[in-house]
């Protein structure tokens, strides 16, 4: 095989502090010998001199006993049994090496279930078969290790004996990894939590609430964009919040949002881009581009957006957890980042979109998802982040002349297979904060309005859009009508009943 040296003694690798100096292994020692051009995994592997086994938050320690042998088939198995399957370093490295090595590290196991998977594996990402004869006996064998990385049911794949159950195709497949967080998080079945508390709420304040909550949304995503847009606006894309899920999801589609999202198109080009993008900012003095993110090529919007639609409709899989399915598609487009304008707002829209396909969202409440989004905003960016910035030392670009990049070399890989369990987490975080505090903050808040307003009709006999005027001056000024307010709309309030509203509203919305 190859004569590539793979037992590497370190302390510290690529600015990453070790817990302890041994030997690295597994993708690491990949990724290093053959000189890989990826950003490193969140996870590495190191063999302990000490006889420890142990993790941390970036490593993951062994005993000596599980060390692999130096050469590339054991350091591979060692990687899958231990680390999961990482498609963005094993595509790299299977264009890196000869056809003919991997040809003769499955040959010499050709039953073995890892030789099987590196098999699989390399046909799958290459789009290429290697001369190797069908298999014709042995027990399939899932892709995915399920205690490892989060997998869809799958199919068969007869030739290799093994069960395709990757969440994706081979145009898009970001993959999730198993956590105490998200474990956590899908066992405690937030769908169903939610489905009890709702029904414990009255039909016609649900409704309203929904009303509020898609608007609410709405806004929160533009102020997200640091955009303040009008009523009517926020109102028209709260309408294509509201309506998430109706349509399938194509690239059509997301230009007919694009459409709706975008309020003048004049001085900017609707549909996919025809240029390179990214996000950050431009110096002052040269306008040179200082990224913080660099957006895929435009030549490959289309190969990764209809392979993020595929992709979605592989996740309709009902065994696959659905928010972990709206954080692949949703982030996964944002990464891609397709358009001129409006990619965070759709963005945004996907996570509706996803959790009202797999029935997430019910009884016509859509999750203000944004609203926590925007309570959050400082772990949202450090969540896009996490995924951008690792890639800026692996994107190779120029200065246009209008002040714009232009990628030089092949990135379609990058947005394609990623690990997407940050994200993931990050959005079960927000779905968690949404049930347990936005819907029911809206839901309780319009309950006491309503009680507020029927205590008001039946004293005072006021019509409606002076009481909803007198909740707002009360909200604004801490429950105390202002001088203002008293001399001009509410003249006609004797001072007892000013105490005896003031104080009503305080006992109410102040308990």
């Amino acid at each position: 095989m190859n004569n590539k040296h793979y037992s590497l003694e370190i302390s510290v690798f690529h600015g990453r502090q070790a817990p302890e100096t041994g030997t690295l292994v597994g993708y690491g020692a990949i990724i290093e010998a053959h000189h890989l051009p990826v950003p490193l995994p969140k996870t590495l592997s190191l063999i302990s001199t000490k006889k420890r086994r142990y993790t941390t938050t970036h490593w993951q320690v062994f005993t000596p006993r599980h060390e692999p042998e130096n050469n590339l088939y054991k350091q591979l198995v060692f990687a899958l049994k231990y680390e999961g399957v990482d498609l963005l370093v094993l595509k790299k490295l299977f264009v890196a090496i000869d056809k003919a090595l991997i040809t003769e590290i499955i040959a010499s196991e050709t039953l073995g279930q890892y030789s099987r998977k590196l098999w699989f594996l390399y046909e799958w990402l290459l789009e290429e078969q290697l001369d190797i004869p069908d298999l014709s006996t042995g027990n399939y064998v899932p892709l995915l290790d399920k205690k490892l990385q989060y997998a869809i049911t799958g199919t068969k794949s007869s030739r290799h004996r093994i069960t395709n159950n990757l969440p994706g195709t081979n145009e898009f497949c970001p993959l999730v990894f198993k956590t105490d967080k998200l474990d956590s998080y899908i066992k405690a079945n937030l769908s169903e939590q939610k489905n009890t508390y709702l029904n414990t709420t009255h039909a016609d304040v649900l409704q309203r609430a929904a009303s509020f909550l898609v608007l609410k949304d709405s806004k929160a995503s533009f102020t997200i964009e640091q955009e303040h847009p009008t009523t009517n606006r926020a109102m028209r894309w709260g309408k294509a919040i509201g309506q998430a899920g109706n349509k399938p999801l194509s690239i059509e589609e997301l230009e007919r949002l694009q459409q709706i999202v975008i309020e003048s198109a004049r001085f900017l080009k609707l549909g996919l881009r025809q240029e390179g993008g990214f996000v950050g900012e431009h110096d002052r003095h040269t306008g040179e581009p200082i990224p913080e993110h660099i957006s895929a090529k435009h030549e490959d919007l289309e190969t990764l957006l209809q392979g993020l639609v595929n992709a979605n409709k592989l996740l309709q899989d009902e065994t696959y957890d659905a928010v972990l399915a709206a954080a692949t598609i949703a982030f996964g487009f944002v990464f891609i980042h397709p358009f001129e304008d409006g990619n965070g707002r759709l963005h945004r829209y996907l996570i509706h979109h996803v959790l009202s396909k797999k029935a997430f969202s019910q009884q016509g409440v859509i999750f203000p998802v944004s609203a926590s989004i925007l309570d959050h905003i400082d772990d949202y960016r450090l969540t896009l982040e996490s995924y951008s910035h690792p890639l800026l030392d692996f994107i190779e670009w120029k200065e246009t002349e209008g002040h714009n990049v232009e990628v030089l070399n092949d990135t379609i890989d990058f947005y394609r297979y990623f690990d997407a369990t940050k994200q993931a987490e990050f959005l079960y975080d927000c779905v968690a904060d949404t049930l347990n505090r936005v819907i029911p903050q809206e839901v309780n808040y319009l309950l006491k309005y309503d009680e507020f307003k029927h205590f008001i009709d039946n004293k005072y006999e006021m019509p409606d859009n002076l009481v909803a005027l007198l909740v707002r001056f009360l909200e604004q000024n801490n429950g105390i009508l202002s001088q203002r307010a008293l001399k001009k709309e509410f003249s006609a309030l004797k001072e007892n009943e000013v105490k005896e509203i003031q104080q009503f509203y305080k006992d109410l919305f102040f308990e």
